[in-house]
């Protein structure tokens, strides 16, 4: 224990003492936050763990479904002060402003937040019963959903005062709730569900929403205590900040959506086994390979929003995101995709094996997103809010087209060919998009290590069909060598991380 102590605090040293634009700080901080993000789908294995064996497939596809109708209708109305906000009250706090000016900005966002979960409320009881329709073919749930404006408004209220932490360099106090949101969340998922079974789901995305909300006000009244006034002065100072964050929130509201009509389509054509054996398949290979990604806007968008109309300069930020990403999450997948046949009766119950298919189709999905998501952010960084949309939606529309079409003919392995011909498509566009409007030029180098790792992912994949018994795991096990060792010697070439974090060990 003292030894990993000593290593964590190595690596904080060696974070203060470099802030360059080299692979060496693109490598920290997508290992840090992801190292985050990383304990916290720890802890969440626990819970999956348990809801299977409590309330199986079924149970859990039900949890899947009204959690995916409680984020459509929080991206539907918390008015993206989670995200618009952040740059006005970031702003005031780097230039040392004055504590009142700051105040005065945070009273702006709890107004706008308090009017959003208002709105959230208002927005899940009216829109209970046209869901209540779409997604059941038997009972009356429209009281179900109704109760899950109490989550949204909850969720809102937790965004704005994520927002003024983020914008007030309270990084530390974040990481911390989300720790313990997660821990309680386990804490209150097992009495639940072993005393109500089914009928416990919708408590538990309850209470989960006011456990974060509680940790997440109580550090922030801390900094900041609690003040509310509502005026027409302080609605008209938000109104930038709501517009800023408009074209975000509408194309995760879209996402949201489209995620809803994907598992309600998955119930009625196929049933809540399928939706719990869908949803398990898309955690363990699109939720959990997200680790990686989890440093995108905390330090990757940033650092290109600066750059954003420096044409040589943003693709030297976009392609150096990607190497290092690509290098990191090429051996997770290949691993993953070896691991998956023992993970998923592990982390679930052996119910679940239908999925393993589906999964490790699904996986090789994650090496053209590693190729997307940092070129994506051009567009964000430009300020360019409708292309960023009409992008969002065709691929969310592309998505759910192709999702009808793989599970009617293949059943849940179709949805799994689904989920990478969907992402096939957002490769194309994106990168063809960026090309012919930014100027952006994907380097031979990434190109070079994106054919090497993919490759060994494809051959990876196919064993995974063909093979079974001494040959499957002495041939995948290989294979994660080959992969890791060659990201290993790359990144070792590319950084001077390892040689400095083992300096601050010795002395």
């Amino acid at each position: 224990m003292d030894k990993i102590i000593k290593v964590a605090f190595a690596l904080l040293i060696i974070m203060k003492e470099h802030h360059s634009e080299s692979y060496d700080h693109v490598l920290k901080y997508t290992g840090v936050f992801g190292g985050v993000q990383g304990l916290i789908i720890l802890i969440g294995l626990v819970r999956n763990k348990i809801m299977a064996l409590l309330i199986g497939a079924g149970g859990m596809g039900l949890s899947a479904l009204l959690t995916s109708v409680q984020n459509f209708a929080s991206q539907c109305t918390n008015l993206g002060i989670s995200f618009g906000a952040v740059p006005r009250l970031s702003e005031l706090y780097e230039q040392e402003s004055e504590q009142q000016r700051i105040e005065h900005f945070i009273l702006v966002v709890r107004l706008w937040s308090a009017m959003a979960a208002l709105l959230g409320l208002v927005f899940c009881i009216l829109l209970s019963p046209f869901v209540n329709k779409t997604t059941f073919t038997w009972g009356n749930h429209t009281l179900h959903y109704s109760a899950l404006g109490l989550s949204v408004a909850m969720i809102a209220v937790t965004g704005g005062e994520n927002a003024i932490l983020k914008a007030t360099r309270r990084l530390g106090a974040m990481a911390k709730i989300q720790i313990y949101a997660a821990l309680f969340s386990v804490l209150v998922s097992i009495p639940l569900y072993y005393y109500f079974g089914h009928s416990g789901v919708l408590p538990v995305i309850v209470l989960m929403a006011m456990g974060t909300m509680v940790a997440t006000v109580l550090y922030s009244y801390k900094y900041y205590p609690f003040r509310l006034k509502i005026n027409r002065q302080l609605l008209a100072e938000g109104s930038s900040m709501v517009k800023l964050g408009v074209a975000f929130v509408v194309a995760a509201a879209i996402g949201s959506a489209s995620e809803v009509l994907i598992r309600a389509f998955l119930n009625v054509e196929g049933g809540l086994d399928d939706v719990g054996f869908y949803n398990a398949g898309y955690m363990i290979t699109i939720t959990y390979a997200g680790m990686v990604f989890s440093a995108m806007e905390s330090d990757f968008f940033p650092r290109l929003s600066a750059v954003n109309q420096d044409v040589a300069k943003t693709n030297e930020t976009v392609n150096k995101q990607m190497e290092v990403s690509l290098l990191l999450l090429s051996p997770m997948l290949v691993a993953l995709m070896m691991m998956l046949p023992v993970l998923i009766p592990l982390l679930f119950t052996s119910e679940f094996l239908p999925v393993v298919g589906m999964a490790q189709v699904a996986i090789l999905a994650m090496f053209f997103k590693v190729l997307t998501l940092p070129v994506a952010y051009i567009t964000l960084a430009r300020g360019r809010s409708l292309s960023f949309l009409f992008l969002e939606t065709s691929y969310f529309v592309v998505f759910v087209i192709f999702m009808v079409f793989g599970f009617r003919l293949w059943g849940l392995y179709g949805t799994g060919v689904a989920i990478v011909a969907a992402h096939v498509f957002d490769y194309l566009m994106i990168n063809g998009y960026a090309y012919w409007k930014y100027d952006y030029r994907c380097t031979t180098q990434v190109l070079r290590y994106a054919g090497v790792q993919m490759m060994v992912g494809i051959v990876a994949f196919v064993i995974s069909c063909v093979a079974d018994g001494w040959f499957y795991w002495i041939a995948e096990a290989a294979l994660t060598i080959v992969s890791t060792a060659y990201s290993v010697h790359i990144l070792r070439q590319k950084t001077h991380l390892w040689e400095a974090l083992m300096r601050k060990i010795r002395t």
